[in-house]
């Protein structure tokens, strides 16, 4: 059984998002597009709250109930079986999906007989490489689906560097074309 992981496709992570990866919302129409191949769909979201130790890292962005917190609207919403909230706490950073507070996630999918997952979103060198690396910590066949996601790049090759990463620890790097 495989699940695809959809990291933060968030309005604050895409063009004319306080901290948007160029081409953010590009990812979505992939999701779309593969997402009725998998047992189970899984989003993250970036839900901070508004004073946050976060954000003397970064702007403010993904403030729980707000517009820049919402699901891009090129995401189709409806493919998503559970949402993982992340980054919650006045003290977490929350970058990877199985920081999530509402859930563990490494047990929902183990409920959900997943053995393999395949990730996708924003950002690569952030949120998606911590998902990525918890998936493998936590025994999952992981896979990152290259076509579907974007880095942020505050350094240049960051996402470059961040695929060598997860290549490196395990995880296989696939098209969504190969799923």
């Amino acid at each position: 059984m495989k699940a695809l992981l959809i990291v933060d496709v968030q309005n604050d992570f895409c063009t004319g998002g306080v901290l948007a990866a160029k081409g953010g919302e590009e990812v979505a129409p992939v999701i779309n597009k593969i997402a009725s191949k998998f047992n189970y769909v899984i989003a993250s979201k970036d839900w901070h709250p508004p004073k946050t130790k976060h954000f003397d890292k970064w702007p403010p962005h993904c403030v729980q109930d707000t517009h820049g917190a919402d699901f891009h609207n090129a995401l189709n919403a409806e493919i998503i079986n559970d949402i993982a909230y992340k980054g919650t706490g006045t003290i977490d950073d929350g970058y990877s999906a199985f920081e999530a507070t509402n859930f563990d996630l490494a047990e929902k999918l183990k409920e959900h007989q997943i053995s393999e997952v395949y990730v996708s979103g924003i950002a690569t060198d952030y949120c998606v490489l911590s998902t990525a690396l918890d998936a493998l910590k936590a025994g999952f066949k992981t896979f990152v689906l290259t076509d579907a996601i974007r880095g942020v790049n505050l350094e240049p090759n960051d996402a470059e560097k961040a695929l060598l990463q997860m290549e490196k620890a395990g995880c296989i790097l696939v098209t969504s074309e190969e799923v």
